[in-house]
């Protein structure tokens, strides 16, 4: 069943650290990995590691391979079992479908903190959820699929189309160069059923923008009234990077999961 707890949701109105698995910040603390999603890479957590790290936190920014469920799962999963203190796994977009899965049965995980994310239950695809609530455009934002040679395709969004979709509240400058940098995503890894979920075992909180063009915002909070999420924060007109337009908040939601009487 779902993690016990009433969801609760509120309104919120912004430096890079990154640590080695083994690094220790501060002993009394869990280490917090973050995950990025599609079309990102792990620098898209550098303002939200750098407040993190100001705080005394061990932080380890992922980097997502971005090519199936059930193998970047795996990844993620063998990343967080190497680390012996408690974990709060943090995923965006995409990486929410990887540490829901990646977090299974792993006893050191406290925490799952999803930040403009999905949260599939088992059978359950990304394409389908971002499709089951009216509002996402990301479909007309692709660039044309790049035939990957073993077979599939990888997917980026159009350059010209970026800012507007994916970063809307980012200035253009840096909405520019995430566009040039996005590291793209299979398209198998979008179709593929998730397995079973930890935010079932595993306490949650949710964060997203109001303004996400990816996916729905009444998608993302289905997915969080669903797994019991402790909280629920909607951030006014955010994009669906609010890990970079917001990062304090995003911060300050990840301190509260770390500190939670379990």
């Amino acid at each position: 069943m779902a993690a016990s707890a009433a969801a609760v949701s509120i309104s919120l109105c912004a430096g890079a650290a990154q640590a080695a698995p083994g690094d220790a910040t501060s002993p009394g603390k869990p280490t917090v990995v973050l995950v990025h999603g599609a079309f990102a890479g792990s620098d898209s957590w550098n303002a939200v590691a750098a407040a993190l790290g100001a705080k005394g936190y061990t932080v380890v920014a992922a980097a997502n391979p971005l090519r199936s469920v059930s193998g970047d799962a795996a990844y993620v999963r063998a990343l967080a079992s190497s680390i012996a203190a408690p974990v709060v796994l943090v995923g965006h977009s995409y990486g929410g479908t990887v540490i829901a899965n990646a977090a299974t049965g792993l006893k050191n995980v406290k925490a799952l903190v999803f930040v403009g994310a999905f949260a599939p239950d088992k059978g359950e695809t990304v394409i389908e959820l971002s499709g089951r609530y009216p509002g996402s455009t990301l479909g007309d934002a692709l660039a044309p699929p790049v035939p990957l040679g073993g077979g599939g395709k990888d997917l980026y969004i159009d350059q010209a189309k970026f800012h507007a979709q994916f970063a809307a509240d980012v200035p253009a400058p840096t909405a520019r160069l995430m566009a040039a940098t996005q590291r793209p995503v299979a398209e198998a890894a979008l179709t593929e059923p998730s397995g079973d979920p930890a935010w079932k075992t595993i306490p949650s909180w949710f964060i997203f923008g109001t303004a996400d063009k990816n996916i729905p915002p009444a998608a993302m909070k289905f997915m969080a009234v669903r797994a019991g999420a402790r909280k629920i924060v909607e951030i006014p007109k955010a994009s669906h990077v609010p890990n970079v337009s917001h990062p304090a908040e995003i911060a300050q939601l990840i301190e509260e999961a770390a500190a939670a009487k379990l």
